[in-house]
This record gives structure tokens, C-alpha cells and sequence, in this order.
């Protein structure tokens, strides 16, 4: 059920919030299309504003261009309710960008759901999560020139400087069942992506297992899963990572609320 409202820029979230309130680009059911629990009939809670610009960023309209409607906390709960689901998924934009983020996952764990909280690794917040799904951005996710989908230049910097955020995602990893979810536009970022995991397990005293790494081929439509997944897969095989499809792509190409 998609609730998009009001077009307002929020790039480190918004000061005008009511007060218990979440910014939801949408809240749908459907499955989850990506990562350990693919397949799986799932709540979706979308929240919009991100601190973050990836120039293939499949939710548009929750970061270049944030659209939303403020739902307070007991809404979107009640919301959630609705649907015949276990599992719901906190996503964005970046839904940690957003205090009362905690106490809408206070809420959903005291009713017993399993959340997964999507998220960039940016942010840390202290709050009941089932499991965090991690996905660092890498230099290729940088909009530069003419993969900037605005064009003009601004966010380029201020992304490349902020993906990654080695002690906020080393916590991450240390306090939450998690997933390293990267997506791959190509063979090079292989590089960057055991270069980042060298950092992490030096870091920490959790174990960081390859299964717990998992690399999903860019693209938000089919024609262009189709150019890339085969490719991806390749690379998972060849490293020892796991491969993660766009389950929700494949099955309904890039239509919203799906």
C-alpha cells in the first residue's frame, strides 16, 4: 500500500517531524526478495530520507527525490497487523537516519514479529533487531558525471566521503545477527569488497564468515538483471560468497509495492 505524499528534500532527515512519527514511503506485503531469508511472505515498512546517494538507488523516491506521509508509531504498527506475516522489514532510504525508528522496533518486538533492518551501515542505533542486512556502499556506487541522476555534481563528494564508516559498521557487526549484502556492478569491486572485510574482521571479535557475505547483481528491472546477474553469480562462485537474486525484480520487474 504505497502513501507517498508531500516531495520534501530531507538528505540528513527531517527537523519537521511530529513528534512519534516515521516518514513512510510505503508499506506493502509481499516476500522478501533479497538476502538469507529470500522468499519469505514479509511486511515491508519504507521509510524515506537517506544520508547517502547511490546513483543505481532502487528506491528513488526515498532519496534523490523523498517523497512520504507521516504515519505515527501505533499506524504503522497497526498496519503491519493487517497482513498475515512473521517477518517484517525495516528499509529506506536509510530507516536508522530516523530516532523514532527504535521505537517502532520496540514495538513490533514486543508483538513478537522477526525484523530485518536494511540498512547502509552508516548509523548505529540501540534497538531489538532480528537481523541487521548491511550494504556498504562502494566507490562504484558514487554518482559521479553522468551517472549522477540529477546531473548536477552536488552529492558527489559528500557520498564518496560518508559510505563507509568502518567504526559504525564494526558495531554492527559485533551487536546484531547481520548479513554483508554488497552489490556488484563488477569483477572490480571484488577488490574493495575483501579489502572492507580484512577491515571488519580485523576490527572485531565476531566471526565473520564468507556465508555471511553475499553479493547481489546490480539493476532494477529484469533487462538489466539480465546483463548482470549471470556474471555476479560467477564471482560468488569464484570467491566463495554467496550469491542473494533480486527475487522481486524477477517477479514483478520494478513495480512499486512489490
Amino acid at each position: 500500500m504505497p502513501v507517498n505524499a508531500t516531495n520534501v528534500d530531507m538528505p540528513d532527515g527531517d527537523p519537521q517531524n511530529p513528534e512519534n512519527s516515521l516518514p513512510i514511503n510505503e508499506l506493502f506485503y509481499s516476500l522478501q526478495g533479497e538476502g538469507v531469508l529470500a522468499g519469505v511472505p514479509t511486511v515491508f515498512v519504507r521509510t524515506s530520507g537517506c544520508n547517502l546517494r547511490c546513483w543505481f538507488c532502487d528506491s528513488y523516491h526515498t532519496s534523490w527525490e523523498p517523497t512520504h506521509a507521516w504515519m505515527d508509531i501505533e499506524s504503522v504498527v497497526n498496519e503491519v497487523e493487517s497482513h498475515d506475516a512473521e517477518h517484517v522489514v525495516l528499509t529506506g532510504g536509510e530507516p536508522l537516519l530516523h530516532e523514532d525508528s527504535v521505537q517502532l522496533l520496540d514495538e513490533l518486538n514486543k508483538n513478537g514479529y522477526h525484523v530485518t533492518v536494511e540498512t547502509n551501515g552508516t548509523i548505529y542505533r540501540d534497538a531489538p533487531i532480528d537481523l541487521v542486512s548491511i550494504s556498504p556502499k562502494l566507490a562504484s556506487s558514487t554518482p559521479r558525471s553522468e551517472k549522477d541522476p540529477q546531473g548536477d555534481g552536488e552529492w558527489a563528494s559528500r557520498h564518496e566521503e560518508n559510505r563507509i564508516d568502518i567504526e559504525v559498521l564494526t558495531s554492527l557487526v559485533e551487536n546484531y545477527e547481520f548479513q554483508l549484502k554488497f552489490v556488484v556492478t563488477g569483477r572490480d569491486d571484488l577488490i574493495e569488497i575483501e579489502e572492507l572485510l580484512e577491515r571488519v574482521r580485523t576490527a572485531t571479535t565476531t566471526t565473520t564468515a564468507d556465508s555471511d557475505v553475499l553479493l547481489m547483481p546490480e539493476g532494477m528491472t529484469r533487462e538489466q538483471l539480465d546483463e548482470t546477474r549471470n556474471r555476479v553469480a560467477e564471482l560468488a562462485m569464484e570467491h566463495g560468497y554467496r550469491y542473494t537474486p533480486r527475487l522481486h525484480v524477477d517477479l514483478w520487474n520494478d513495480e512499486p509495492g512489490t
